[in-house]
């Protein structure tokens, strides 16, 4: 059966994809530009050469690195603006004051004392060696030392060099990023690495590729895989020099031939991996290292999940699964990610053309079908995918729960089946067997009378015992085995070969999936679709054999998909390099039980504007609490017990119609909520999220408020 999809991925568009061949569009590019084919190559590389030099130093988890200017992780102590003007304009009239006092003779001629210990008395007069010129030059340049003397004290006393930072460098420094300049050891555009380990003639190759805007940043990306390739053993030196020498920037193509996304609409950066989502706002609850810089994800913080919550509207899909299905797309075509994305049909997650493999189920016109098995041929493996599938929502949510009976009936069926046909029952045949229908029954057990299979005659025993028992599942199943057998669905899930079916399998190879599910009309059967895939998803990473290829799974909406064992799947994902996305309108979609768990085992967590108070509080709870300076202010009538000072109370209150006060401040130390259900509720603004974020080593981020549209 033919259900890879992956070793030949040309032709599985219904027309041929466009090839861009222009370097990548910064650093000016906009953050949200209108859909749009990439622009055509430029006459050099000047662009491509200037984004790759670009620095991009080391920074917290999440922070955008492409261009970024590290700031203190605390707060430095800002004297308040009109403080500091009124102060630096009183220490420039007072140093004008001394000046002019001591000009005129109003302090007395002590501060020309220097002046006679130090210079000669021939060069008093004017009738010395020096001259009247000399002289004159003398005087005055003793006159000017004293006053910059006093310029320097005023300076200092009014704090001049801090208004010149605040108020003069940030309007000549130029705004956009400068490019940096490299030695030629560090340049990446030499690509030094090759040089050094044999293989100048590949270096001169991709740089001249580079100089000549021949070479963008898939292309960068993909050749350095390679090259990871060859260094960990996986491909010999001599065959990537020859096949750099032969195609240049076009080496390693990734087996669609393609080497750009037909159009993008988010910012990338290949080199760290980091696709930007947005802007870390300028608020005092964010940490003073993150405000005002640039919010971007990658492969390794999607490496610990991402789980996204807000309502319909609040920017889920569009600002959050769709660049990040776009930025895992460009991943696979520089060979080091794997992506399914999967959604509803018309939701806007990128164009058919942008990935290898579009299953839309429901639909007639697909090309491709999906394998309800996972492509496996173990009968126990495939009733243990296929049961989370069907009933997987249905079993006890609590964490130690399983669907353990729902796989044994499933099993029961499965092996029978498998061993008299080679292959597995399609969804009428399957649903034939749960709800008992004597002439397949029979069908089957004379196939395995006649193969000898005496074990799996008994597992067909028990079957035919337990079904109309008290307590059997079989019933369910079948019920939910009848969602999928619909006219609508009927050339889908197919088993016999005479399709195209794609199995999760694929994913060690850098596949890019779609998957339309058909919400309009079928929303249980798009339920149980999802959780299929889910599981599939869970169960082959697991088993991958190259796990340097990172694996992810985009679900916009996930109503419905959380279950126990997908809890756990999702625990297990990281230590296989694979992750998870999951959107959700609201918690409530989750059962209570399991809430707890989700926000555990994902280590990136979302809040959107609109959130209800009561999933507030499930976020308030997973981000803790933190400790913080809290001011009490006190004020204090002051009672005056002489005349001449009630006199004087009478005044200022006649003056300001209040009482005299005395203000008494009070600075503790309080543990308060990070974000409390309140202002998640009522303080994040339309187009914001708070998100925390972790990443594969353990590294945190606390909760940050992030404008999702700079």
């Amino acid at each position: 059966m033919d259900s890879d999809g992956t070793q030949d991925a040309r032709g599985t568009h219904a027309s041929p994809v466009p090839r861009p061949a222009g370097p990548p569009q910064v650093p000016a590019m906009p953050p949200r530009p209108p859909l749009a084919p990439a622009a055509p190559p430029l006459p050099d590389g000047s662009a491509f050469l200037t984004w790759l030099r670009t620095p991009r130093p080391d920074a917290a988890p999440g922070v955008w690195r492409f261009g970024h200017r590290p700031r203190p992780a605390e707060e430095p102590e800002e004297i308040p603006t009109r403080q500091l003007l009124s102060g630096a304009l009183i220490a420039f009239l007072v140093g004008w004051l001394i000046w002019s006092l001591l000009q005129n003779g109003y302090l007395g001629t002590w501060w020309w004392v220097p002046f006679d210990l130090i210079v000669p008395d021939a060069w008093r007069g004017g009738d010395s060696d020096l001259g009247a010129t000399g002289t004159f030059i003398v005087y005055q340049g003793y006159e000017l030392l004293v006053a910059l003397g006093i310029m320097i004290g005023a300076a200092r006393l009014g704090r001049w060099g801090e208004v010149w930072r605040r108020f003069v460098t940030p309007r000549l420094r130029r705004p956009q990023v400068q490019e940096a300049r490299t030695a030629p050891e560090d340049d990446p555009a030499q690509w030094n690495e090759l040089r050094a380990a044999g293989a100048p003639d590949a270096a001169e190759r991709l740089t001249g590729e580079a100089r000549t805007g021949l070479m963008r940043d898939v292309d960068h990306a993909r050749i350095l895989r390679a090259w990871q390739g060859v260094r960990t053993g996986r491909h010999s030196l001599a065959t990537f020099s020859a096949a750099v020498l032969k195609d240049g920037a076009a080496a390693c193509l990734h087996p669609s031939g393609e080497r750009d996304l037909p159009a993008r609409l988010a910012r990338h950066d290949l080199v760290t991996g980091q696709v930007r989502l947005g802007t870390t706002v300028d608020d005092a609850r964010n940490p003073y290292a993150y405000r005002g810089t640039g919010l971007a994800l990658g492969p390794d913080l999607l490496g610990t999940s991402l789980v996204a919550v807000g309502p319909a509207g609040s920017g889920k899909t569009g600002t959050v699964v769709r660049p990040l299905a776009e930025s895992l797309c460009l991943h696979a075509l520089a060979g080091r990610a794997a992506v399914v994305v999967v959604g509803a049909a018309g939701a806007g997650l990128g164009p058919a053309d942008a990935y290898d493999v579009v299953v839309r189920i429901g639909n007639p016109d697909s090309e491709y079908d999906l394998d309800l098995y996972g492509g496996t041929t173990d009968p126990d493996e495939a009733a243990a995918v296929l049961a989370e599938a069907l009933v997987g929502d249905l079993a006890d949510p609590h964490p130690g729960s399983d669907s353990r009976r729902s796989t044994t009936v499933l099993a029961q069926l499965l092996g029978p089946f498998r061993a008299v046909h080679g292959r597995f029952p399609s969804v009428p045949e399957l649903r034939q067997l749960l709800d008992g229908a004597p002439g397949p029954f029979a069908a089957l057990r004379q196939g395995l009378h006649e193969a000898g299979q005496e074990s799996l005659l008994r597992e067909l025993d028990a079957r035919e015992r337990q079904m109309g028992q008290p307590g059997d599942v079989g019933g369910v199943l079948g019920d939910r085995v009848a969602l999928l057998d619909r006219p609508a669905f009927a050339g889908f899930f197919d088993s016999s070969g005479q399709s195209r079916p794609f199995t999760l399998k694929a994913l060690d190879h850098p596949v890019r999936v779609r998957i339309d599910l058909p919400q309009r009309g079928h929303a249980d059967a798009s339920k149980m679709l999802a959780r299929l895939v889910l599981a599939q998803f869970t169960a082959s990473v697991a088993v991958r054999e190259d796990r340097s290829l990172f694996a992810c799974l985009l679900l916009d909406d996930a109503t419905g998909v959380v279950t126990p064992e997908a809890v756990r799947g999702i625990q297990r994902l990281r230590s296989g390099n694979a992750g998870v996305v999951l959107t959700l309108r609201t918690l409530d979609d989750v059962a209570r039980p399991l809430r707890g768990p989700l926000l555990g085992a994902t280590g990136c967590r979302m809040a959107l504007s609109g959130l209800t108070p009561w999933d507030g509080q499930d976020f308030a709870e997973v981000w803790g609490k933190e400790w913080t300076e809290a001011r009490d202010v006190t004020d204090r009538q002051i009672i005056a017990e002489t005349p001449a000072g009630k006199a004087v109370h009478m005044l200022r209150r006649v003056i300001t119609g209040k009482a005299p006060t005395a203000r008494a401040v009070t600075v503790r130390q309080v543990e308060r909520e990070r974000w409390s259900a309140s202002e998640l509720a009522h303080a994040v603004p339309a187009g914001h999220a708070v998100l925390s974020l972790t990443d594969v080593k353990g590294e945190h981020a606390p909760p940050l408020l992030v404008d999702l549209r700079g």
